[in-house]
């Protein structure tokens, strides 16, 4: 069995517990609060790869998105509302007033899930997210499992059920660091996608996929990630899927002798370099606070503001259907 203990006392006085699974070279260490992972490491690596702290207090602020599962639809919606069945639905709008991100302020980052199994190397658990919960229609019972295969790569598979129409949209919020610096200067990311949506001012897609080439989000050969690029950098990549169903590479990040893949079953993945990261007086694993550009989020998942385009890949969800969501992250070294 694996490693657990308690990490904390949420806000409605349920345990929060920190489970610690591991296989070949890999450890990972997931809490329940947001289904986050806490910590990523290999044997041979003295440091995580991931964004993260050492209490829970941080988890209820700065870090509130660190590692966490973001849902019941990740991203942005715009104006905080949606057409559904024909019908205007509105939504908790949680930033700055105007868009709904990443499912409202009660969100599945933002609760407490329950652990239903947990052995060597795995973990799964599960949250029901009540009708009309943050404006959302359906109950939805979701279902997360990590788990570290034979090659230690980590795999995340997600799946959900409702009961009524709703919206359905997940993505794994890690910030990656690769070689435990204050920033991304000597990181390289390729990414495989020939197209990406452009955003607005409150960073919402307005158009339909444009060609990244010639532009500075052209990632299709591994580039640096500068600071001419990472300033702008908060967008959706449209992934060159080969089939419809299946995992296929989202994208390659590297540093020094340390290498990510990742590969999704999702159609998108959105590409934020952490510009707004500031998580003082909360230390990180490396016992200084985060700040700006420190890890970057590499997060599968539908395209925003999806309920609002219906030219992008649907994130509706019937009661007839199952939401599923397979992403494999594997790190070592080159």
């Amino acid at each position: 069995m694996s490693n657990i203990e308690q990490f904390g006392t949420a806000p409605d006085g349920t345990s929060v517990m920190k489970i610690n699974i591991a296989h070949q070279s890999t450890t990972a260490t997931v809490m329940t609060w947001g289904a986050s992972l806490l910590d990523f490491r290999l044997a041979e690596v003295p440091y995580s790869l991931v964004l993260g702290g050492h209490t829970f207090e941080a988890y209820l602020g700065p870090m509130r998105y660190f590692g966490a599962l973001v849902g019941r639809v990740a991203n942005r919606i715009e104006g905080g509302q949606a057409i559904l069945d024909g019908q205007i639905v509105k939504f908790d709008r949680n930033e700055n007033g105007h868009t709904t991100l990443h499912g409202g302020r009660t969100g599945s980052a933002q609760r407490n899930w329950q652990l239903v199994e947990h052995y060597s190397r795995s973990c799964s658990m599960s949250l029901s997210i009540a009708d009309r919960e943050d404006g959302f229609p359906g109950n939805l019972e979701v279902f997360a499992t990590y788990r570290i295969d034979d090659n230690g790569a980590m795999l995340i598979e997600l799946s959900a059920t409702t009961d009524a129409n709703t919206f359905c949209n997940f993505a794994h919020h890690s910030y990656w660091s690769l070689d435990d610096t204050v920033n991304l200067s000597a990181h390289r990311l390729q990414i495989n996608a020939t197209h990406y949506l452009p955003v607005d001012k409150n960073l919402l897609p307005f158009t339909a996929p444009e060609p990244v080439i010639g532009t500075a989000y052209d990632f299709q050969q591994p580039c640096y990630l500068q600071q001419s690029n990472q300033d702008a950098l908060d967008h959706n990549f449209c992934l060159n899927r080969i089939h419809d169903r299946g995992l296929c590479r989202a994208c390659t990040l590297s540093a020094g002798k340390i290498q990510l893949d990742i590969d999704t079953t999702a159609p998108g993945l959105q590409v934020y370099a952490g510009s707004s990261i500031a998580t003082v007086p909360y230390l990180g694993h490396g016992g200084k606070p985060y700040g700006a550009y420190s890890g970057i989020a590499l997060e599968p998942q539908h395209w925003p503001n999806a309920p609002n385009r219906p030219e992008y890949p649907s994130v509706t969800l019937h009661p007839d259907e199952h939401y599923q969501q397979i992403s494999r992250f594997h790190a070592h070294l080159v």
